[in-house]
């Protein structure tokens, strides 16, 4: 019969042929990925930090892929001007170009600048907070038609017709489209100021806007998302 000291032996002397093999697997996985990677200058993500990364789409792709088709219908059936709007994607950081004046009939984007985002009234909003309340300071996403200029505290401004659920409150909030000298005229690396629920743009930006829109012989259309 075999002793407890031998079977404890046994199980020893097994354990270590096992642990032997799992470590030169381990060795040869490791050179094969070292070996995989350098070959191909890729790096190798597993499955859960994949899918944490989303691929960056040029803003022309993101406009189209969700918002034209929906768009060119809708300044068609409603007499809007059908050759250019403008769109402002929330869903890009404050310091980036966010603010697109589209060509509906090239689909292309004629320029870009940058936007504010509505604070809420906080002192500073982290993140994106939507709010249709009278009150509430902040941004609105929905369809906006675009009124006529007017002269305000903040000089040239163009008052908003919130077309949608969602932003249909818009006149009453005093919600409009105007510039600050707060927001630059290029691209930055951090964040740029913040509004209290007004589209505010640059001076040179409201500039090229105003070019468009007092010339247009039909009502421009403004679409916020996110």
């Amino acid at each position: 019969m075999e002793t407890a000291f031998l079977r404890q032996s046994k199980i020893t002397a097994v354990f270590f042929m096992k642990y032997k093999f799992l470590l030169a697997a381990c060795l040869v996985g490791g050179f094969m990925f070292t070996f995989n990677s350098k070959q191909h200058n890729k790096p190798v993500f597993n499955s859960v930090a994949a899918k944490l990364i989303k691929p960056v789409q040029p803003a022309v792709q993101v406009i189209a892929g969700k918002h034209i088709d929906s768009v060119k219908q809708f300044v068609k059936l409603n007499k809007y001007n059908s050759g250019i709007c403008f769109f402002i994607d929330m869903s890009l950081p404050s310091g980036s170009n966010r603010f697109f004046i589209y060509d509906l009939n090239k689909d292309s984007i004629i320029n870009a600048g940058l936007v504010t985002h509505g604070n809420c009234y906080q002192y500073w909003l982290e993140g994106r907070k939507y709010s249709n309340k009278i009150g509430s300071g902040c941004t609105s996403l929905g369809k906006y038609k675009i009124g006529k200029p007017y002269y305000g505290k903040f000089g040239l401004a163009y008052k908003l017709y919130g077309l949608d659920e969602t932003n249909d409150n818009a006149l009453k909030r005093f919600v409009v489209m105007h510039s600050h000298a707060c927001v630059p005229d290029e691209e930055t690396k951090g964040d740029i100021c913040q509004s209290n629920g007004c589209p505010t743009v640059s001076p040179s930006f409201l500039a090229k806007l105003q070019a468009i829109v007092d010339k247009s012989p039909r009502p421009m259309l403004l679409y916020i998302y996110e």
